[in-house]
């Protein structure tokens, strides 16, 4: 999808009414600013690309910069699989941010379905953010990073993120490590977790930004539609549970999610998995870890829900399903295009 063609779906997306949620935290008091703007006065907004190689806190940041959480986050690689767009305005614009899967050697189909989504999103962004951990070297990975965003021809902000657990002269080091490998717009050290520096990245973008239309209502944080959000969440608590060989070959999807009169929620959920083993390992002895993944994702959902949830959830094996384009379009990993 060209930039153009981007700009285009996020005003076509806005017009169909794109999935919206209640705005929490820092949001909140954004949104509070917007209604004093006056109609006349120019604003900025575009979209900015979130990179850099997996587990360097890609989403963990874009959460705290929209001040919600949309985004899944874990401790292992390759936690974030399709391109999330999220929403942030205040009275200085809107930014649309495109959180992106880690850049990594693809070793399945999904693997490469998750990479190409990633790279879709720099022709299209205005501003790019390619985060970095303090390390005292450039790695491979980085280094193949950096030689594409010399190409790209657009304003790159480096962050070299999880400063708050290293020295500060090791932050340093790393950020003049970059700083010889190309020119970037800004430079900013900060820890995503523990939101240090982080509205510093937000003002960073502002200045970056071109003029331009509000191209969501002021009220919407992200595109995602509410059923894969609440999928995500599930995948999320099982990244978070299960043993470390597991994580890569889970896929969720909603089943059913309806609403009753009274407000509650009812969803009904598929685990899916790529071995038997590993379905019983989900499971767990007597159902205990079905019942964990169940019981915090449920908590998640009923905060965004703002309504009691009923949350049952089943688990199923398709084998190799990370190598099947047909298993992965049924699991929402492949984009539809657009038929205009």
């Amino acid at each position: 999808m060209s930039g153009k063609n981007a700009h285009n779906h996020a005003q076509k997306t806005a017009q169909n009414g794109a999935q919206k949620t209640a705005q929490k935290g820092a949001q909140k008091d954004a949104q509070k600013q917007v209604s004093g703007r006056s109609e006349t006065e120019p604003v900025k907004s575009g979209f900015i690309s979130i990179i850099g190689r997996s587990n360097v806190g890609k989403s963990t940041l874009m959460n705290h910069l929209i001040g919600q959480k949309i985004a899944i986050t874990a401790n292992k690689p390759q936690t974030t699989r399709n391109r999330i767009q999220t929403v942030y305005t205040d009275v200085r614009g809107q930014a649309i941010f495109l959180d992106t899967p880690g850049l990594h050697k693809a070793k399945t189909r999904l693997g490469e379905f998750m990479v190409e989504e990633a790279m879709k999103t720099i022709p299209e962004a205005d501003v790019v953010l390619y985060l970095v951990e303090p390390e005292p070297f450039i790695g491979r990975g980085d280094a193949e990073i950096i030689e594409m965003l010399k190409k790209v021809g657009k304003p790159v902000i480096l962050i070299v993120n999880k400063v708050d657990t290293v020295p500060k002269e090791q932050v340093q080091e790393t950020a003049d490590l970059f700083k010889g490998q190309m020119d970037f717009a800004k430079i900013i050290p900060v820890s995503a977790l523990r939101a240090i520096k982080t509205g510093k990245v937000m003002d960073a973008i502002f200045d970056l930004l071109p003029e331009g239309p509000l191209y969501y209502d002021e009220d919407t944080v992200t595109d995602q539609p509410m059923r894969q959000i609440v999928a995500e969440m599930i995948r999320e608590k099982a990244l978070r549970s299960l043993e470390e060989e597991i994580p890569h070959g889970v896929a969720v999807t909603i089943e059913s999610m309806k609403q009753r009169k009274d407000g509650i929620w009812d969803i009904e959920a598929n685990i899916y998995c790529e071995k038997e083993s590993h379905k019983g390992i989900i499971i767990g002895k007597g159902g205990e870890m079905l019942k964990r993944i169940g019981k915090e994702a449920r908590i998640d959902a009923e905060g965004m829900l703002e309504n009691k949830v009923n949350l049952k959830l089943w688990v199923k094996v398709k084998q190799n399903w990370r190598d099947s384009e047909l298993l992965m379009k049924n699991f929402g990993y492949f984009e539809q295009k657009d038929t205009d």
